[in-house]
């Protein structure tokens, strides 16, 4: 028999149970033997739940049991819970979390810790919810070189646009919205920051880069706040949509730029399939080409679901880690600068200035006008053909008077 302990019984914990308890009889058989949750921690008691009987206040109940060969770690954070996780891998018993931050900050430390103690650190709940990607990039596109990854990976700032962008609501407006139907945290900032998006690219950027791990830090990162009507009219104008990306781009199998931020994408991309709290995932490798991941991207039973995933492999595994490749510290970082980036983007600025006047200000790159969507400003589109780098971007819209605002484009060329 294998026995779980879970360590939290919030959403994601609860969830754990309540999947392992719907579906036990599959379980088993895909085990080809029982499986079942013996403890869990928790402050609270849950009368009324029929795993009551089996929570503890008392960690060392887990942590000392000899039977317990499966911890999942769902409080979240990376205090206690980093604790915890390297109490439990240092005795030799399997992790499994969703604990995006976590895995983030001490992925290195935490799986060359099971590596040692032949148990495994499985986290296919922290990108992606219940999307399956992980596992995809450690196994089944591990014959690939990945050239790039581009994902929506936020249902709250996905949710946000999508109803800016669907009933024309600001962003105070959107937002508040998603804090009553439970999308949005009442302090938001950590998913309309970018920070968690950021947290979820590095995880994935660290997979593709062999294991060679990808700090949070090194990737620039740009929020929603700012995306406001106006914006919304000139992605309607050009036919696009506008949604929080997180890019990792690898074509020469170099250093690698990352970058999250809003893009203006084209409705036509597959990757806007994504539409309220939805996440989707485009991988591209250079043997199969591209390949895309769709589904719930957070939500109890979605995120529940990738963990038990999680619990099954390293039951099957037991005695030996489960990663193909574990991450370790590079001797120089594998990010390339961030302006060094190439990038197109909307440029909107106030009144109309003639073309030729704000294209000196970007004299290694085409210019074009858009379409006018307000009297007031007028927009262009920078970097269509020609070099146009961040550094450029940057440099150039300080040069623009009565400049307004730029968007980013996405192409995926």
């Amino acid at each position: 028999m294998i026995h779980v302990g879970i360590l939290g019984f919030g959403v994601v914990g609860s969830g754990v149970a309540d999947v392992i308890d719907m579906n036990i009889d599959k379980i088993n058989m895909h085990l080809g033997q029982e499986l079942r949750v013996k403890k869990i921690l928790d402050v609270r008691s849950f009368s009324d739940h029929p795993m009551s009987d089996r929570i503890t206040v008392n960690a060392d109940e887990i942590f000392e049991d000899e039977d317990i060969s499966i911890i999942v770690e769902t409080i979240g954070g990376a205090g206690i819970a980093y604790d915890y996780t390297v109490r439990a891998l240092s005795a030799g018993k399997t992790v499994v979390t969703s604990n995006k931050e976590l895995v983030s900050t001490h992925g290195v430390e935490l799986m060359q810790l099971a590596e040692r103690n032949t148990c495994s650190y499985l986290f296919e709940g922290a990108v992606g919810g219940g999307i399956p990607i992980i596992r995809p990039l450690h196994r089944c596109l591990a014959a690939n070189r990945i050239m790039s990854i581009t994902g929506i990976l936020n249902g709250t700032t996905n949710y946000i646009l999508t109803r800016m962008t669907e009933e024309g609501k600001d962003f105070s407006s959107a937002l508040r919205r998603a804090q009553e139907k439970g999308y949005a945290e009442q302090d938001p900032s950590t998913d309309i920051d970018g920070i968690d998006t950021q947290r979820k690219i590095s995880i994935l950027a660290s997979i593709a880069m062999n294991g060679a791990y990808v700090d949070p830090a090194e990737i620039y990162a740009e929020g929603i706040s700012l995306v406001g009507v106006n914006d919304i009219a000139y992605a309607k104008a050009l036919d696009c949509k506008i949604k929080l990306l997180a890019l990792f781009i690898n074509p020469n199998d170099r250093k690698a730029h990352l970058l999250v931020a809003p893009h203006l994408v084209s409705k036509e991309d597959p990757i806007c399939v994504a539409e309220g709290v939805f996440n989707a995932i485009h991988v591209h490798g250079n043997a199969l080409g591209g390949v895309m991941f769709y589904g719930k991207g957070a939500g109890k039973m979605a995120t529940a679901s990738a963990v038990v995933g999680d619990i099954l492999d390293g039951a099957l595994h037991k005695g030996r880690n489960a990663h193909i490749t574990p991450w370790f510290f590079p001797s120089e970082s594998v990010v390339a600068p961030h302006m060094d980036m190439p990038v197109k983007a909307l440029l909107r600025v106030s009144g109309h200035p003639e073309m030729e006047t704000v294209a000196r200000c970007f004299p290694r790159s085409t210019m074009e006008s858009v379409p006018v969507v307000t009297d007031t400003e007028t927009a262009f589109m920078v970097g269509k053909e020609g070099l146009l780098t961040e550094r450029d971007l940057e440099r150039g819209v300080k040069e623009i008077p009565g400049f307004i605002a730029r968007m980013r484009v996405y192409s995926p060329d």
